[in-house]
């Protein structure tokens, strides 16, 4: 929680005091204003044939006795501004009292002495980011705006797509007819395998959808850092020592990873190990410190926070 606007002491030089706009120090700076004189006990001398009353001393002087300068001590419920900003990792110390549900600073400790992750307050927890400081997206928002993607980018690539699904499915179910009417008639067939002319229109499909799921990664990418899913949970793509959106080439690169598991993952025998391997990509932010998938790895890049 940050204090109130107002003059406090100027942590560089005591004698003076510095003016605090409620965020940071300004170049304001006022001479000590020290308490007013206790009038009981330095009052002006009293005036002849007057009773001198108590903490008066005849023939005294008027003006109250010189004493140095007190700080000004902050009135109960306020916040005296801190004395210095904390650095990264420091402990920032009892200087601000947090309210309740106050998440501190990032890299300040909270209450119990345990960092915590600015935004999210699980106590005991670093926050992960970039080497620069800004915050990793956390995997369930990276799953979700992969969701919205696959939706928009079937969606778009549909009317290039759909002929060769279509014709695709038609073999398939009259293949899986085939086999279970073998079945019934107790001549099952043996091969696992399925005709080639399923192959005929499944491949052109999937090339067709890999080349405008790449366009459509590439030049949002490239142009806005987020595809319109990563935008909607609020996170981007960027490398990860240098902010900003990210290079054509690593775009190429983080992508380009991605469509060789699934081209490999359509290849018999080779797909099963293919398939584990995507899905270990997927997951394997889980677990990484740098909240990095493999593609992620191969690029450089990381999904930060917006």
């Amino acid at each position: 929680m940050s204090s109130p606007a107002g003059w406090y002491d100027d942590p560089q030089d005591p004698t003076q005091q510095r003016y605090w706009d409620g965020s940071t120090w300004t170049d304001q700076h006022r001479a000590q204003q020290g308490p007013p004189p206790y009038q009981g006990q330095f009052g002006g001398a009293p005036q002849y044939g007057e009773a001198a009353q108590h903490g008066q001393v005849y023939g005294g002087s008027n003006a109250a006795p010189s004493q140095p300068a007190q700080p000004v001590q902050p009135q109960y419920g306020q916040y005296a501004p801190p004395q210095q900003q904390p650095q990264y990792g420091q402990y920032a110390g009892p200087q601000q009292p947090q309210q309740f549900g106050q998440q501190p600073q990032y890299g300040q400790y909270g209450p119990g002495g345990h960092p915590q992750q600015q935004g999210y307050g699980y106590p005991g927890k670093r926050p992960h980011t970039t080497p620069d400081g800004q915050m990793l997206s956390g995997w369930w928002r990276r799953v979700f705006a992969r969701i919205i993607d696959s939706i928009i980018v079937g969606i778009v690539g549909l009317p290039l797509t759909g002929y060769f699904y279509y014709k695709y499915s038609q073999i398939l179910l009259d293949y899986f007819k085939t086999v279970m009417d073998q079945a019934e008639a107790g001549t099952p067939t043996t091969t696992t395998t399925l005709p080639p002319e399923v192959y005929k229109w499944m491949i052109p499909a999937l090339l067709i959808g890999f080349v405008v799921s790449f366009a459509y990664e590439y030049l949002f990418l490239t142009k806005k850092g987020a595809t319109p899913g990563k935008m909607a949970l609020g996170i981007a793509v960027r490398l990860r020592d240098a902010p900003g959106n990210p290079p054509g080439s690593a775009v190429a690169k983080r992508y380009g990873f991605e469509i060789a598991l699934s081209v490999l993952g359509v290849i018999p025998l080779v797909g099963t190990l293919v398939g584990f391997i995507a899905l270990i990509n997927y997951l394997w932010p889980l677990w990484d410190d740098k909240k990095q998938a493999l593609h992620d790895k191969v690029a450089k890049t990381n999904v930060v926070r917006t």
